[in-house]
């Protein structure tokens, strides 16, 4: 007989969100066009697999943030929503599937992003090179930033991952170095600085995100701005973490819309180029104001 795991009646309750991070339902004309379209070409997005808050928004007005190499990821990070595990063999005909959704979407700024796979000797660095070169031959037009997962230190990996013409290349750091090992145990603080710099001595616009409410302390942010800076970052997202599912790390605390704007001005004088900050602000939030800062 298999006994059935005993819930207390008395178990604490999650805490109640802030009136501030409230939602819109996703509704409307283009919303349901990007929902078909996601559908018809059996595309992965984060912002499904994530539970985005923002989703109703961004698909609303016709966008989207496409997550290629699958929708497992061999990571395991503690605050992400995307399901872990042993990622199946990946789809060589992928890129040519986003590129042609890209275009019936007519899509003037695309984000991608992708799970981790570590699995793979090239990182899947190959299919992402294949994707942003598609999707510029069908969409010369489209300007492309790619959020691109650790690459564990095969930078062989990452030169061809952003060497296919996208204007933007983001990774993002998540927290502040001490507490990476709860949040990203499979992650280094010291190598995704490492990834920064190599991404913005190879010519291009460096991008990451962190997120707030996991128990950091302001001077913590402050210092993880300063450490990005030095490696070269031009910019900066911040946003409030959010618990996915009981399952995940828990929300410390809800950080003020007034805090977030503190942090905003606060990293533009430590000489960040642009800081998007804001309660409900994720990776590709206003992705489009960040090509040409």
């Amino acid at each position: 007989m298999i006994e059935l795991p005993v819930i207390s009646p008395n178990r604490p309750e999650r805490t109640r969100k802030p009136d501030w991070l409230r939602v819109k339902l996703p509704i409307g004309k283009e919303y349901a066009k990007v929902r078909k379209l996601v559908d018809e070409y059996k595309l992965h997005t984060i912002c499904e697999s994530g539970n985005c808050p923002n989703m109703g928004e961004c698909w609303g007005v016709g966008t989207a943030t496409f997550m290629i190499l699958g929708n497992v990821c061999t990571r395991s990070c503690s605050f992400c929503a995307v399901a872990t595990g042993r990622p199946p063999e990946y789809d060589e005909q992928e890129p040519a599937r986003v590129a042609e959704a890209i275009k019936l979407m007519k899509v003037k700024h695309a984000v991608i992003t992708s799970v981790n796979r570590d699995e793979l000797k090239d990182r899947g660095a190959e299919i992402w090179y294949q994707t942003v070169v598609k999707v510029k031959e069908l969409s010369p037009d489209t300007t492309i930033e790619t959020l691109i997962p650790d690459v564990k230190g095969n930078w062989e990996a990452l030169y061809r991952m952003i060497s296919a013409g996208q204007e933007v290349v983001s990774h993002n750091m998540e927290t502040v170095s001490r507490l990476y090992r709860p949040v990203r145990p499979q992650a280094r603080y010291d190598r995704s600085l490492k990834q920064i710099q190599l991404t913005k001595e190879a010519g291009k616009r460096t991008k990451s995100g962190i997120m707030l409410g996991l128990g950091e302390k302001k001077e913590e942010v402050y210092e993880e701005m300063d450490h990005l800076v030095a490696h070269g970052l031009d910019i900066l997202t911040l946003g409030q973490y959010l618990q996915p599912t009981s399952l995940h790390i828990e929300v410390a605390e809800f950080i003020h819309p007034e805090q977030f704007e503190q942090y905003k001005e606060e990293g533009l004088k430590r000489g960040l180029k642009y800081v998007e900050s804001g309660p409900l602000v994720r990776s590709s939030y206003h992705a489009e104001r960040h090509v040409n800062i």
